[in-house]
């Protein structure tokens, strides 16, 4: 029975993936606290008291910014705090994202930081109940580890899971199965259940290693000339609520 090999969130968007032992999914939401806050890359319209989708390209996001890749951050749910270190030069800042005076402090870092790939000044952007997902919709993005497998023999090198920065890891599904279940439902554990809305099309943030930030890797060219499309994982809207865990079954209804 394939079952659920991690979770993870991301609460800021293009920063670092947090570990999560479980998680209570609700109906029409994301994972509890991913993607709650992202840093303008310029000018966006994004306004807070009417918050609306916008595409990643308005932000700091590893697609193009992959030295965002060399960053350590930890975010503090309670406090709202951000933690920041760079591995270069051991920097190491933390400020509250819930104050102005704390958005500044990270602000001013990013300025620096990546000041030759900005648009305009980087500014911290939150709206309570938004998501600044890849999708319009709120949803879950699921990866097959044998999929992921199956994309280094296809590069020749190791592929560490967390460049799809998915939220749940599946293990013991066929390579390639997900991909089929489009209009699915899925369900989780005792009570959660999921239902498969559209493939992920990878983007060149694939390319760079979570670990180093070096662009090192052609994984959609490979999945594309392997596969003739760049598809790899799915998005899957919840319309159960229930608590899941690492470990829980993973059963296609």
């Amino acid at each position: 029975m394939p079952d659920i090999h991690a979770i993870y969130r991301y609460p800021i968007k293009g920063l670092s993936p947090e570990l999560l032992l479980r998680a209570e999914l609700l109906p029409h939401e994301t994972i509890p606290g991913d993607r709650l806050y992202a840093i303008e890359n310029g000018p966006s319209g994004f306004n807070p008291a009417s918050p609306a989708y916008l595409s990643k390209t308005h932000f700091l996001m590893l697609m193009k910014n992959e030295r965002l890749a060399s960053l350590r951050t930890v975010f503090d749910q309670a406090t709202h705090t951000l933690t920041i270190e760079t591995l270069a030069t051991e920097q190491k800042i933390s400020a509250e994202l819930h104050t102005a005076e704390g958005r500044a402090v990270i602000e001013r870092f990013f300025a620096d930081y990546c000041a030759g790939e900005l648009r305009g000044a980087p500014r911290v952007l939150h709206a309570d109940g938004h998501s600044f997902s890849d999708l319009a919709r709120k949803v879950v993005s699921i990866i097959n580890l044998a999929s992921v497998a199956a994309v280094e023999d296809m590069v020749g090198a190791p592929v560490n899971p967390l460049r799809f920065r998915g939220n749940l890891y599946v293990s013991d599904w066929p390579a390639w199965y997900e991909l089929d279940l489009v209009g699915e439902e899925v369900g989780i554990g005792r009570q959660a259940r999921l239902k498969v809305v559209k493939r992920i099309a990878r983007c060149a943030a694939t390319n760079v290693d979570p670990d180093t930030g070096l662009r090192d890797l052609e994984v959609p060219q490979a999945l594309i000339r392997h596969l003739g499309h760049g598809d790899c994982g799915i998005y899957a809207e919840v319309i159960k609520s229930g608590e899941i865990a690492r470990g829980d079954n993973v059963e296609v209804t």
